[in-house]
């Protein structure tokens, strides 16, 4: 019989807090109410810790456990996404019986249909949709779902500028205060854009459930302007205007997720972790910007009360 090597004992007897596999990619169907289901593809990292007297952890064990899952599960479409990565973890803790957690973490792109907002034009999104698990040896679970989508922002400051100029030079002209208002309230305000990528990260229990349908919704909200594949030329102008009428900072954009997501769970329990962030690629610099917020519901709830 050919010997375990992993199992032997290691030359330095260092405890390792993860070790696996990552970008194994697999077919998942997920259940829509009085339709066909969604197919997704997905990318799943798996992880489980090593205990110092083992020299490694046996990969394929990794593997056979996420295809045998997988089979078993997708047999018939699944519920939820959190659901497969729970069963995927549970599995791995049977299979290394020396780990005391296992890690799970499923990507996909998952394709919306949309239509244009003045033309109705037909088109297609892809967003990105994810669900973590950790799952300890005692049974604790610690599990989050998510969704990343992309739109843009227009940059409030620029635009400040560019309105000092307009009246600047709108005054020099002749027209008056209110003939200058009146122009501001019928002409959107230049400035310049980014495109933006706004993530967002709830912790699921037994007792609290999400909606990735809202949670991309409230990913959007925190932008200036969602964005689509295909725009016929009055779509193009209402964007355009939509954006720069209504410019957000990075700051922005996380702070107007936290307070959508409230408004669409206001029973979540206060102890419940979610996770915001927005990147925006800047169009006149040569950086991006980021602004993120990990938080309890509990703290954003008294923040926004000012309780703080």
């Amino acid at each position: 019989m050919l010997p375990d090597i992993q199992f032997l004992r290691p030359q330095f007897p260092i405890e390792l807090s993860r070790v696996g596999a990552t970008g194994v990619k697999k077919l998942v169907q997920v259940l829509r109410r009085g339709k066909r289901p969604i197919i997704l593809i997905s990318t799943f990292d798996i992880f489980v810790d090593l205990p110092s007297h083992l020299k490694g952890v046996s990969l394929s064990r990794n593997f056979e456990v996420i295809d045998e899952v997988l089979e078993e599960l997708t047999a018939e479409p699944i519920e939820n996404i959190e659901e497969l990565v729970i069963k995927i973890a549970e599995n791995l803790l049977r299979r290394h019986e020396y780990a005391t957690k296992a890690e799970v973490s499923m990507t996909s792109e998952y394709i919306m249909r949309k239509l244009a907002p003045i033309s109705n034009q037909k088109t297609q999104e892809v967003v990105k949709i994810f669900s973590d698990a950790t799952v300890l040896r005692g049974g604790e679970r610690i599990v989050f779902v998510g969704a990343e989508v992309s739109g843009i922002t227009a940059c409030p400051c620029a635009q400040e500028l560019v309105r000092a100029k307009v009246i600047e030079k709108l005054r020099k002209y002749g027209f008056k205060a209110e003939e200058v208002e009146k122009i501001f309230e019928l002409v959107p305000i230049a400035s310049h854009n980014q495109r933006g990528r706004a993530k967002i990260k709830v912790q699921v229990r037994d007792d609290f459930r999400v909606s990735i349908a809202k949670l991309i919704e409230i990913a959007k909200s925190g932008m200036s302007q969602e964005t689509f594949e295909i725009l016929k030329r009055e779509d193009e102008l209402e964007i355009v205007e939509r954006a720069h009428r209504n410019p957000m900072f990075v700051e922005d954009s996380v702070r107007k997720m936290a307070v959508e997501l409230l408004k669409a769970y206001p029973n979540a329990p206060d102890d419940l972790i979610v996770f915001l962030r927005q990147e925006n690629e800047e169009s006149i610099h040569q950086h991006n910007v980021v602004a993120e917020r990990v938080a309890k519901i509990g703290e954003l709830r008294n923040e926004l009360s000012g309780n703080s």
